[in-house]
């Protein structure tokens, strides 16, 4: 397949092939892992502002049954399609497996340009499209459990959630019908930053790798790690802003608009504000311009971050492509060429499907959250800290010696909520890493971390199917 004629859903079902021969499923179980269970395509009237009707083209797709409910994002783009939607709902069985988020994998999408509607009209889209998703039973706490993606984000959130509670009255967990709502609304504290946080924690731990950074000829540790952003989005900005915070130096930025970039660093939150000022990224004061903005992924660097759309690494750009370590904070941004091409130059590629999990992570403790109808940390809060107070009361009294203000806060803090979903986060994604690599360092055969991770999902997945005893 050529990157002319690219499927996303053919690229997903071909690194799923290359992964399937070092599984020993049955030949049934893996065709029924790989195929979509349910594909919703609809179309329905909408009354723009001017009073003209516009016909909306919506999809919901869910990719797999073997768990339920089914999880994934809803993505508002004018380049949505019936074959995207189809590979983000697959890449969701497999991240979830991965992340051991006990979920099935759905995706949405509505063919617009968020952009050239007012806010008027995306609502009147996103309820009705709701509505259309209740009529056939395509949402529900334990059925469908969409999230926001790119171009949706709390507030169409809390527009499906009002609309799914008014067509089921008295519904005790109707708040679990959808996640990445605001606070007020059952929304879970850290949801926002999580996706990047979560590339954040996979990268880290695979350059606390000795054995992986020896081969890359890098140092081990983030501090001090040339980083390339592309895409200063959710995702883009939150992943950037971690490594900032965790001593990496990000050197260039990438945007539809442009790319910039500075041998000394960028100030990720001053080019954000820079950016909201004018409009674009580029003229950053103290920073270069790219001549074309597809250039920062070529630039030397040790990590490359696409956190934009798919397919921006391919065949053709992937031999240019200088980073040692490329973290796919995005969906599907390499193609199954540029990933021979990467194999073949030794440059690890930390996969999508596990990387960006991050926000199905925190979904799952947001939807966790709304079932048990009370906020993480509201019980055992205060215990914790009077426990804490009085540990240390002891201690400073048996040894004679009184702790820093600093550190007397840090010991007897109890945890709030966004310190749980962080620390849940943090677990995940490190458990994950190191079942991906164990996996992949076992086997020599195994060409790469991909490959390794769809293993770990297929076999997860392929666990769940034969347990079931749905093959009489």
């Amino acid at each position: 397949m050529s990157d002319k004629h690219y499927s996303f859903f053919g690229s997903v079902e071909k690194s799923f092939n290359k992964a399937a021969k070092y599984t020993s499923w049955d030949k049934g179980i893996l065709e029924q892992i790989k195929e979509c269970n349910a594909v919703y395509q609809m179309r329905f009237p909408v009354k723009r502002d001017d009073g003209s009707i516009e016909v909306i083209e919506a999809y919901r797709v869910q990719h797999s049954h073997h768990k339920t409910p089914c999880k994934g994002g809803i993505r508002f783009a004018a380049e949505v399609n019936q074959d995207e939607v189809m590979a983000l709902a697959a890449l969701m069985t497999y991240k979830c497996a991965i992340v051991n988020v006990p979920f099935g994998g759905a995706k949405g999408g509505i063919r617009v340009n968020p952009r050239s509607y007012s806010a008027y009209e995306l609502e009147k889209i996103t309820r009705r499209y709701t509505a259309e998703l209740i009529k056939k039973n395509f949402i529900g706490p334990g059925t469908d459990v969409p999230a926001p993606d790119y171009g949706t984000g709390e507030r169409e959130m809390a527009w499906i959630l009002d609309t799914y509670c008014a067509m089921h009255p008295g519904e005790i967990d109707a708040a679990g019908c959808v996640t990445g709502k605001p606070i007020t609304q059952g929304g879970v504290r850290g949801r926002r930053e999580a996706t990047g946080l979560g590339v954040f924690f996979g990268l880290r731990e695979v350059c606390n790798m000795p054995d992986i950074m020896k081969k890359l000829g890098m140092t081990i540790g983030v501090e001090g790690k040339r980083v390339v952003v592309q895409g200063l989005g959710n995702v883009g900005y939150h992943s950037a802003k971690f490594f900032q915070d965790a001593g990496a130096i990000i050197i260039g930025l990438a945007e539809y608009e442009g790319s910039i970039w500075s041998d000394k660093g960028l100030d990720v939150d001053e080019v954000f504000n820079h950016r909201k000022k004018t409009g674009s990224i580029l003229n950053y004061p103290g920073a270069n311009n790219f001549a074309k903005n597809t250039d920062a992924l070529e630039m030397e660097c040790d990590i490359l971050i696409p956190a934009a759309l798919e397919n921006v690494i391919n065949g053709e750009n992937a031999p240019r492509v200088k980073a040692k370590l490329i973290g796919e904070a995005a969906n599907g941004p390499l193609t199954p060429e540029a990933d021979e091409v990467f194999a073949q130059k030794g440059i690890v590629v930390v996969p999508d499907m596990y990387l960006n999990a991050g926000g199905v992570t925190v979904s799952y403790f947001e939807w966790l959250k709304n079932l048990s109808h009370v906020r993480y940390g509201r019980m055992e809060k205060r215990f914790n800290e009077n426990m804490n107070s009085q540990i240390l009361g002891q201690i400073e009294g048996l040894t004679g010696r009184r702790v820093s203000e600093k550190d007397r806060e840090y010991i007897t803090h109890g945890a709030d909520e966004v310190d749980l979903v962080y620390s849940g986060l943090e677990e995940t994604m490190i458990n994950a890493t190191h079942e991906i690599m164990n996996c992949w360092l076992s086997n020599p055969e195994i060409p790469d971390m991909r490959t390794a991770a769809y293993v770990v999902a297929i076999n997860k997945v392929g666990t769940s199917y034969a347990e079931l005893g749905i093959f009489p």
